[in-house]
């Protein structure tokens, strides 16, 4: 099927970075961007925690982001009587 396409080596890298590598890491930078403003922005967290993710997210990138996404982020939504 490749060479049905005429593509040799060097194009069907091209072509993968362009259609996949690209797209991931656009979607990537968006989802780090998007838990950085949420952790700015949370009132479920402490000034030292939001420092301390704040930080981690900056640091870490996306693995920051998903660690954030999964452990911190779901602080936002407790009650204010539980965050004690």
């Amino acid at each position: 099927m490749i060479a049905m396409l005429g593509l040799g080596g060097g194009e069907l890298v091209l072509l993968f970075v362009l259609l996949l590598l690209v797209p991931l890491a656009l979607a990537c930078f968006a989802f780090w961007i998007w838990m950085l403003v949420h952790a700015i922005q949370n009132k479920g967290l402490t000034d030292g925690e939001k420092i301390g993710w704040v930080l981690a997210i900056a640091l870490l990138h996306c693995l920051g982001a998903l660690l954030y996404f999964f452990i911190g982020k779901p602080k936002g939504n407790l009650p204010a009587a539980a965050r004690v």
